[in-house]
């Protein structure tokens, strides 16, 4: 669409979109999706906004749960991200993943709709215990490139960007963006789609900060297992997700200035 002229977004996916890592449950959740509508909003004032996104939903969810109900709002833009779930699964299969993203993308584009996604950071660069699911984030990306190339939608290559990976850029549980995180998704994605206003300057690098010794680092590792790591495998074996009794929290398309109250489902913030 000519010089970003959207007046119906709807921001399909998991947690990240929905905004965890970006404000917290009882004051409400922000996060890149709604800051990319703040954006959109300044260049178009009659902007409305929908975020249909659920933590802990896998590519699969999104698309059995989200797509039907995005296509009845008729958007002319909409963000398809999901697959960070899938790839933290014991079995993870990055041809069905890309297939659930690639058939959103069809479905979307074919109905009119402008659609964009994204690639994911090195997860062995943010925690270095997550190294060994390095492989299914590098082969997922390149799934998501060439589906996105065959359906010819916009793709913002967050992957690409050693910034990325900055530890200041993710929160504390090293799976959501920080604010500052958010901040840098939401330019990204409004670069990709050519906004006005937008530039290249989220992939700078942030200022030079010290390293922490050897000793340090590790023991940051050890915390960060016991608090976010640990918890999360618990539920996995239990069969639960964080995402369970939730719904979306923007379920309908508003205008900007007609944010809605947190759901009142909502509870203690959880991972994915």
């Amino acid at each position: 669409m000519p010089n970003g002229e959207y007046l119906r977004y709807v921001a399909l996916g998991d947690s990240q979109t929905e905004g965890l890592g970006d404000g917290d449950d009882t004051v409400g959740l922000r996060g890149w999706a709604d800051r990319l509508a703040e954006h959109l909003a300044a260049v178009n004032p009659g902007l409305r906004y929908a975020n249909l996104a659920v933590r802990g939903r896998t590519a699969g969810q999104v698309r059995a749960e989200q797509l039907g109900p995005a296509l009845a709002l008729s958007p002319d833009l909409a963000t398809v991200v999901a697959g960070v779930n899938d790839l933290l699964k014991p079995r993870f299969n990055a041809a069905e993943v890309a297939g659930h993203l690639e058939e959103m993308f069809a479905v979307l584009t074919a109905a009119g709709t402008h659609v964009v996604t994204m690639t994911f950071p090195d997860v062995g660069k943010i925690a270095p215990l997550a190294r060994p699911i390095r492989s299914r984030v590098f082969d997922l990306n390149t799934r998501i490139r060439a589906a996105a190339a065959r359906q010819g939608i916009a793709v913002a290559e967050t992957g690409r960007q050693a910034v990325a990976t900055d530890p200041r850029l993710w929160s504390t549980d090293r799976l959501h963006a920080s604010p500052l995180g958010h901040e840098r998704i939401a330019a990204a994605v409004a670069h990709a789609i050519h906004l006005p206003g937008s530039s290249e300057a989220w992939t700078l690098p942030l200022p030079p900060q010290a390293v922490a010794a050897g000793w340090q680092a590790a023991g940051a590792e050890v915390r960060w297992a016991a608090a976010f790591l640990g918890p999360w495998l618990g539920r996995r074996l239990r069969g639960q997700s964080s995402g369970d009794g939730r719904t979306a929290k923007r379920s309908q398309l508003l205008p900007m200035t007609a944010m809605p109250a947190p759901p009142a489902n909502s509870a203690q913030r959880e991972s994915s």
